[in-house]
């Protein structure tokens, strides 16, 4: 017999056609419920486009009702944008972005964005295109050379036929050759958002200085109105947003005594835990006890202050003990929080950027912190290459910085060292930490998350002890 709710409501789940409806139709269906008594389904039948329209000019624009938006949600395709652009483009927590891997494939000579700006600039335009042309060109040296010494030192396994031995040495190479890629490089991403995320990330790109990001804004707009013609309507450039980022940029002049590359200094170590909570375990152990609890926190507070070290490891160890590696810990885990100060190269930074939960602030892209020589280019006799390109693009970028900071942006390789705030609570920190330690992990990024793990655990060694990390 089914389940039933009562004899007259039945208990029902199904899907509401994508394909007889709009995407704008759905979000109405969704949103009327709050005020109809009637099913989903049948809402649907009575709300024309022209209707659907017509409620959200009055309720998500009109009376500020955004949420309603979040019900239609827009697939996009977006290709041969920057680096650069794509990552203000993925800079959107709710949103989700499948990206061109530099990984797996081998990019094209000529696969680099050419800033608009440079247009009235024909010496830097030639410079800039110079740079880009070289570490493309040494991009494809030391594929060939990485190969060539892959296959003098790493046997063809047994029954592997010679297809899967030579394109698994190619992926091999190509993520060590990826570092010389610079920002400027084209890439592809599939974009999938509701249409306030989507309202939000247009908006931002639209009043970026960049014209790129500004055209990419200008494109997006006009494709997603194409699904959801309202409810993106209004996106337009934010003159809040421009001043925020003008105000920021004279500020860290005026704070180092003077602007431009002068006011750019080298850092020292790579990973800094600069702030976390003196009272985390008490913190955790008291969320622990509150959700099956009918007493008050201020009372739960006093009665874990009271406890000794090993009855607050007792209930630490209760509810976290038989989390396993591909388990999500509870959201009592979400009470601490840890704030942690990173150097990564920029092709770590754009993997720990995927981690959107986390709230990070990165510095412009700029060449000051140096650069990272991967492992295999070193022992493939391919350092000197690398190098000289990379100094080339450091001379290019600081030609194009005296134009324009932003542009100059697009010259830096994934190899150079950016540095990067972020503030990431208890549960994040076990998603971040299993991921990117993994054998998966990209180098690059394993030894940062390493020593982040390590300083975590050596802060707080029974909310870490649980921790189980992927092989």
């Amino acid at each position: 017999m089914a389940d039933t709710v009562s004899d007259t409501y039945n208990r029902r789940v199904y899907p509401l056609d994508a394909h007889a409806l709009t995407e704008e139709q759905i979000a109405v269906a969704f949103a009327m419920t709050s005020r109809s008594p009637e099913s989903f389904d049948e809402i649907a039948r009575q709300v024309s486009q022209e209707k659907a329209a017509g409620f959200h000019e009055r309720w998500v624009l009109g009376y500020g009702h955004a949420s309603v938006a979040e019900h239609a949600v827009v697939h996009l395709a977006v290709e041969n944008i920057s680096r650069l652009a794509a990552d203000t483009l993925e800079d959107n927590r709710l949103a989700s972005y499948t990206e061109k891997s530099s990984r797996y494939q081998v990019l094209p000579s000529d696969g680099y964005h050419v800033p608009q700006e440079l247009a009235g600039q024909p010496v830097l335009g030639r410079v800039y295109r110079a740079a880009c042309q070289r570490l493309f060109q040494v991009y494809q040296h030391c594929l060939e050379g990485c190969q060539q010494y892959l296959r003098s030192v790493t046997p063809q396994e047994a029954g592997e036929r010679e297809n899967a031995y030579r394109l698994r040495l190619r992926r091999i190479a190509t993520d060590s050759c990826r570092a010389l890629l610079p920002a400027a490089t084209l890439t592809n991403i599939g974009v999938t958002a509701n249409a306030r995320v989507l309202e939000h990330a247009i908006t931002k790109l639209l009043s970026s200085e960049l014209v790129e990001e500004q055209d990419l804004g200008k494109e997006l707009k006009r494709e997603a109105r194409r699904i959801t013609p309202t409810l993106i309507k209004y996106a337009e450039p934010n003159a809040y947003l421009r001043h925020v980022a003008q105000q920021q940029s004279e500020m860290a002049g005026e704070l180092a005594g003077e602007s431009g590359a002068a006011a750019l200094q080298p850092s020292g170590g790579k990973v800094r835990l600069v702030h976390w909570d003196v009272q985390a375990e008490a913190r955790v152990v008291t969320a622990l006890l509150y959700r099956g609890s009918h007493l008050g926190y201020g009372e739960l507070w006093d009665r874990v202050q009271a406890m000794d070290a090993a009855q607050r490891q007792d209930v630490i160890g209760r509810c976290l003990s038989q989390l396993g590696p591909h388990d999500a810990p509870v959201r009592e885990l979400e009470m601490v929080d840890y704030t942690f100060e990173l150097i990564l190269d920029y092709g770590a930074y754009r993997e720990f950027k995927r981690h959107r939960m986390q709230s990070y602030l990165a510095q412009p892209l700029a060449v000051v912190h140096g650069y990272c020589t991967p492992g295999l280019l070193a022992v493939s006799g391919l350092q000197r290459e690398f190098a000289a390109a990379l100094e080339e693009a450091e001379a290019a970028f600081a030609q194009v910085r005296e134009f324009s900071p932003s542009v100059a942006q697009y010259l830096v390789t994934h190899a150079h060292y950016r540095r990067v705030l972020t503030k990431l609570n208890l549960r994040e920190c076990y998603h971040l930490f299993k991921m990117r330690v993994s054998s998966q992990a990209h180098e690059s990024i394993r030894a940062p998350m390493f020593q982040a793990l390590e300083l975590a655990r050596q802060t707080h060694p029974s909310l870490f002890q649980h921790l189980h990390l992927r092989s």
